[in-house]
């Protein structure tokens, strides 16, 4: 029998945290992950880069259930201990890299995103032995962060790159392709290809749903990007039979009494004491997401009281949890445009400044999802009857348009139309 800080065991408690990790329990992971950081501090021979990958362990599991702040930190201590313990050039640092890219991504930072997947990438492609799965994440990522950015040219390039850099290395139904194929269909959806996107984010959920639990956050988002697909085409009834398959799956979390976001000093200071009462479903970013998504279905189906309902839902998800300011953002823009069909034309103008705010602090000034709003705001001044406010904010709107969208493009296209319609007016 052991003792329960041999240091034997903190082989186990990593493998056993890994498979609560895989199967969506986090907290049960996280338990796991901490005793064999427990056991790593007071090992009479410890290997400080072995600890370096028990906080990278602990990062993840912060990051996957949005508590950024906390993930980031976490993967600073890996890097600053990997740092002077390895050569520069060694794969750990660069999967210390890759992980801060990670959350800064989710954070909105996409700027700093990019400057540490680049500095993975450098890593990975001076190796002596090329790890193709690596170079290929590596890719995948860049891409995501340009998509993000609105340079859907650029994202395409890299999410090519990325497709044939893993095919070296595993073939195209591997569960590696998932964030290739979701992360390329994301591509595609932002210029405005729905049926090609539909088609790559169909792929990243079969493959997902091969490995993962339903209740798994990466099914969450599938469901919630094939939702958009859907509710973009019109689909709306698809759209929504869509989106509630991800809040199912979120009701199926295996664990749902999760610790609570606010508290999670308590939680350290209690040793891992779980914090029951508060169900996943309204402590995860994604559900934020796929509750405002709903709502601007009902919006676009004339049912505006639940539409407001849904959209206040994921606005009391997101007081609760550490979130990327842009998805705030975009729940402001739909409940403006809410308020904006309910004629409430004091309220949309005003959640229409939140979302510019956050827009314009996160984003190029001509990021196409600032044109989108734009685009909004005009309809919104037509409403007002300020007519020289609407032909400005629809002439911004069209130079980013014409800057950053393809000519087909459907958001281009009712920028046209809008800006037409406002010229006749005159």
């Amino acid at each position: 029998m052991l003792p329960p800080n041999h240091p034997n065991l903190a082989t186990y408690y990593i493998s056993i945290g890994l498979v609560y990790y895989n199967m969506g329990q986090y907290r049960k992971a996280l338990e796991f992950y901490e005793k064999d950081v427990e056991i790593m501090k007071t090992a009479p021979s410890l290997d400080h880069t072995d600890l370096a990958t028990s906080y990278n362990n602990i990062a993840l599991v912060y990051d996957i259930v949005g508590d950024y702040s906390k993930a980031l930190k976490l993967n600073e201590e890996s890097i600053y201990i990997r740092g002077k313990a390895l050569p520069k050039n060694h794969p750990d640092l660069a999967t210390s890299y890759n992980n801060i890219g990670v959350v800064y991504n989710n954070m909105g930072e996409y700027w700093k995103a990019l400057d540490f997947y680049t500095k993975a990438l450098e890593i990975h492609e001076k190796a002596p032995a090329r790890n193709h799965c690596d170079i290929g994440l590596c890719y995948d990522n860049i891409g995501l962060v340009y998509n993000y950015l609105g340079e859907y040219k650029k994202a395409e390039e890299f999410h090519g790159k990325s497709f044939e850099t893993m095919q070296m290395a595993v073939s195209c139904d591997h569960p590696s392709f998932s964030s290739v194929h979701h992360n390329t269909g994301l591509t595609h959806y932002n210029m405005g290809e729905y049926a090609k996107a539909l088609e790559l984010y169909e792929k990243a959920r079969s493959l997902r749903e091969k490995v993962l639990p339903m209740s798994h956050p990466s099914l969450m988002a599938s469901y919630n990007y094939i939702g958009q697909v859907y509710k973009n085409m019109g689909e709306y009834s698809k759209a929504l039979e869509i989106f509630n398959k991800g809040l199912e799956g979120m009701k199926k979390m295996p664990n749902k009494n999760v610790w609570s976001f606010s508290n999670i000093y308590l939680f350290y200071s209690q040793r891992l004491a779980p914090i029951f009462g508060t169900d996943l479903l309204e402590e995860h970013p994604i559900s934020a997401m796929i509750y405002s998504n709903i709502g601007d279905v009902y919006r676009l189906m004339g049912d505006y009281k639940k539409a407001l309902s849904f959209h206040q839902k994921a606005l009391k998800v997101q007081q609760n949890v550490q979130c990327n300011p842009l998805q705030r953002a975009t729940i402001y823009v739909n409940l403006g445009e809410t308020h904006r069909e309910l004629k409430d034309y004091k309220k949309a103008l005003e959640y229409y400044e939140k979302g510019l705010e956050l827009r314009q602090m996160k984003l190029p000034e001509n990021h196409p999802d600032l044109g989108v709003l734009f685009h909004n705001m005009s309809k919104l001044y037509l409403a007002f009857g300020e007519h020289s406010k609407a032909i400005e904010a629809i002439q911004q709107a069209l130079k980013i348009a014409q800057e950053r969208l393809p000519s087909n493009h459907p958001h281009f296209l009712d920028c046209q139309k809008t800006l037409l319609l406002l010229q006749t007016d005159v």
